[in-house]
């Protein structure tokens, strides 16, 4: 095992352990982070040179993959979105509740007006100088 080998395979380890030296912290493990890790270039990592090392990377990643938490930056867009969206169904409760004190309104003068033509209407009812032909009949 050559020099450089040894570096990515400490790399790998550091990185397994969540504990890397040049990248953040929680970084997820990848060839091309093993290769940053050491201070190469991703390009360093390849196949053809390092084949086991490459393959137990592959394999570390196939048999631990899960979701890596969420940037800071992601976890930001996603408070955004859901801002967003709840500013939006904000704005559709109040025009729905605007709708709503608008036909209450209307309602509420529709039942004085009516209100006042039946007391008008009773007034006038005790003005009449009409007599029943007949009598009612009980």
């Amino acid at each position: 095992m050559g020099r450089a080998e040894k570096a990515f395979r400490e790399a790998f380890e550091r990185l397994k352990r969540g504990k890397p030296e040049r990248l953040p912290q929680g970084t997820p493990v990848s060839q091309n982070n093993v290769a940053k890790e050491t201070g190469s270039d991703p390009s360093a990592l390849k196949k053809s040179r390092y084949p086991e090392l490459i393959n137990e990377i592959q394999n570390w990643i196939n048999e631990h993959n899960f979701q890596a938490p969420p940037s800071p930056r992601q976890k930001i867009i996603t408070q955004r979105k859901r801002n967003r969206s709840l500013k939006e169904v904000i704005n559709e409760l109040k025009s729905q509740r605007d709708k709503a004190a608008s036909l209450l309104v209307e309602a509420d003068s529709k039942i004085l007006e009516l209100t006042m033509e039946n007391a008008r209407l009773k007034a006038m009812l005790n003005l009449t100088n009409v007599n029943p032909i007949r009598k009612p009949t009980i």
